[in-house]
């Protein structure tokens, strides 16, 4: 595996129905893969609105099994036919009752390699999400793919650090971080926690946000996604605030060994001073 791999996210306006919504995701997908990217992520349930803005029991409609669903399945022949990694973010039904928002991750072969889903539940004006999701209850996995380890953190998780450790321990090289998150709530964290997280953990992070106004409320959902090293440093340009984009960066992957050399925080840490951290 080379050091330094192609990687990409989008963000995206929504279209108005699932089946373009997919399908411009596959075009975007088809066009990172020409321009040489090995992996490629997409926002917080990429193929609905974001639903959570209201609660309403129409929007259970949205959901749908990983890996056996229809999204699912068809971004593995993506995968196939792209040659590249794909993290999957979803509204996922397990059985009737059991709802999560989960992201799948796809090998480049188009195996399944399995999902996360999402810790930490928040129920805010505007992210009523309690209403659809129970808290994730797969850990937190770290995904052993053709461009490398890549593990998953989902929007709201962000603003806790004990996943992104937890992801760093369990070996990630890369995270991505699916989000929907709007200018009135939280937009002045957006550049701090991600990097501050890739630096603390000493690797690198793909924050995805999507752009635009949807139907369901009134959340300006402002884009803004990049890729950061584990030096916190942006790796190139911050997409826009106003528009879809395609962003794709070359990470070398070769950096963390070296952070890791210069700043050891793994071998600093103290887990035996820390049980309060866990304590109900």
């Amino acid at each position: 595996m080379a050091d330094v791999v192609r990687a990409a996210l989008v963000q995206a306006t929504w279209t108005g129905d699932t089946e373009s919504m997919v399908a411009k995701h596959e075009e975007h997908a088809r066009e990172a893969a020409r321009r040489g990217a090995r992996v490629i992520g997409f926002q917080e349930v990429f193929n609905s609105p974001y639903f959570c803005q209201v609660q309403e029991p129409e929007h259970y409609r949205w959901a749908e099994p990983v890996p056996d669903g229809p999204t699912v399945r068809r971004m593995r022949e993506l995968a196939r036919e792209t040659g590249m990694v794909i993290v999957v973010p979803v509204f996922e039904v397990e059985q009737p009752g059991f709802y999560y928002n989960t992201a799948a991750v796809i090998d480049a072969d188009g195996s399944y390699l399995g999902k996360y889903r999402k810790h930490h539940i928040p129920q805010l004006k505007g992210f009523y999400e309690k209403y659809y999701f129970r808290p994730g209850n797969l850990g937190w996995p770290v995904f052993d793919t053709a461009v490398g380890k890549v593990g998953v953190y989902i929007c709201y998780d962000r603003h806790f650090p004990e996943g992104w450790r937890q992801l760093g321990l369990n070996g990630a090289q890369l995270v991505y971080n699916p989000s929907a998150t709007h200018r009135g709530l939280s937009s002045h964290l957006w550049r701090l926690e991600q990097p501050a997280a890739a630096v603390a953990n000493e690797y690198f992070v793909a924050a995805i946000n999507r752009v635009g106004h949807e139907e369901y409320g009134d959340n300006d959902f402002y884009g803004t996604s990049y890729f950061v090293d584990p030096r916190g440093q942006f790796v190139g340009d911050v997409a826009g605030d106003s528009k879809e984009e395609l962003v794709v960066r070359d990470l070398d992957l070769g950096l963390i060994e070296l952070v890791r050399q210069q700043w050891a925080f793994y071998r600093d840490r103290r887990p035996e001073a820390y049980e309060g951290l866990v304590r109900p």
